[in-house]
């Protein structure tokens, strides 16, 4: 799957990857059904001013927007800074604010491609844990979820729920990969992956067990169970800001609680 190159196909993909009918998007943008058509069609062309909104009713990712923007003749209107830009020190400091904040137990950050950027103590401490041989591997090696899900001694060998997890898990990703075409090859492979440990389907449960879906971990110190939540930018004007989030894994249990208290080192 690769990403439109022309504007009609880029606003209709991303309107139908938003589940929105025609009408309705030109409600939210007021203008009519007929306008919303052409522009698909690329028999219309729309102003900066209503592509700009038109992009934000569709919460098109900023590089989108960008491309968009450029597709249709315009400069575009956001931003790529490098980690390290002195402006995004702020930015910064609090996304290791948030990752100090939660030790010991584990949160890490992430991209929109599942790069892991920056991990506190307790997740680095819980890869290891679970996956021995990345503490063999040199400090700077490039980490992705996804890779190391789909890895033949990855996080799926690990997991002893994972018919009752997969399920959430996939239908996370492929949402994901409408708005991300790029995930495309690593889905697949974590797909594969599934296959291989449970087959195919991967259907949900008929009724959750608890209020969150809660993974459960084999680990040499016993079953560590944890649920997790999601931080973002909330008003992001920068592309490489607005990629990433911060995932806290909060303890299900007591015991899981416990064993990250005893050991996880304090920074």
């Amino acid at each position: 799957m690769t990403p439109p190159d022309q504007l009609p196909d880029t606003l209709r993909h991303l309107r139908q990857a938003r589940r929105l009918s025609q009408l309705a998007l030109s409600l939210t943008l007021g203008v009519s059904q007929r306008h919303i058509s052409f522009v698909e069609q690329g028999r219309a062309q729309p102003s900066r001013a209503l592509l700009m909104a038109w992009l934000q009713a569709l919460d098109a990712p900023l590089a989108q927007r960008n491309a968009a923007l450029l597709q249709a003749g315009f400069a575009p209107a956001y931003g790529d800074a490098a980690r390290g830009d002195p402006g995004l020190a702020q930015a910064e400091w609090a996304l290791r604010h948030l990752l100090q904040a939660h030790d010991p137990l584990p949160a890490l950050v992430v991209s929109a491609q599942w790069d892991v950027l920056q991990v506190n103590q307790g997740a680095q401490w819980l890869i290891h844990t679970l996956l021995p041989w990345t503490a063999e591997l040199p400090p700077t090696t490039p980490m992705n979820m996804l890779d190391l899900l789909a890895h033949p001694q990855g996080l799926f060998t690990c997991i002893s729920n994972l018919p009752e997890v997969a399920p959430h898990l996939m239908a996370q990703w492929r949402a994901e990969l409408a708005l991300q075409p790029t995930l495309a090859p690593r889905i697949a492979a974590v797909e594969a992956a599934l296959h291989a440990r449970i087959g195919p389907g991967h259907k949900p449960a008929a009724a959750p067990r608890s209020p969150v879906l809660t993974t459960r971990f084999a680990s040499p110190r016993g079953e560590l169970a944890f649920f997790s939540m999601f931080t973002t930018f909330g008003t992001p004007q920068d592309i490489h800001l607005a990629s990433l989030r911060v995932e806290h894994l909060f303890a299900a249990n007591e015991a899981t609680r416990l064993t990250l208290e005893q050991q996880v080192p304090r920074p």
